[in-house]
């Protein structure tokens, strides 16, 4: 992340002009870790066209309360600031892919 990065808020990243991924994980949940890898391919096929976002819940309890996180992972999908899509548990790549493409302009 670069500094410019670190400057933004969460609500300032969700409204941006890209659809922003958010998952929320914990560094002790296992199926968390499954999520990594999936991500970068998410990532490596979708770069231009999506943010991803992770949120430690351990360390953004405000944030991530005020999304009413009660599982982790769980991965929500914002486009202009707006969740358009919410699920929990590990989530495929090609699914998340086919999300991103069904909600571009």
């Amino acid at each position: 992340m670069n500094t410019m990065e670190k400057q933004q808020t969460f609500s300032e990243i969700i409204k941006s002009e890209k659809l922003v991924l958010v998952d929320f994980f914990a560094e002790w949940c296992g199926p968390c870790k499954m999520m990594k890898p999936i991500l970068e391919e998410v990532k490596a096929k979708a770069a231009e066209k999506i943010r991803i976002l992770k949120v430690d819940v351990d360390r953004n309890q405000l944030v991530s309360s005020s999304f009413g996180i009660q599982g982790v992972p769980t991965l929500i999908l914002f486009k202009n600031g707006n969740p358009v899509w919410r699920q929990s548990g590990v989530v495929g790549a090609e699914m998340l892919l086919q999300l991103i493409r069904q909600h571009q302009e």
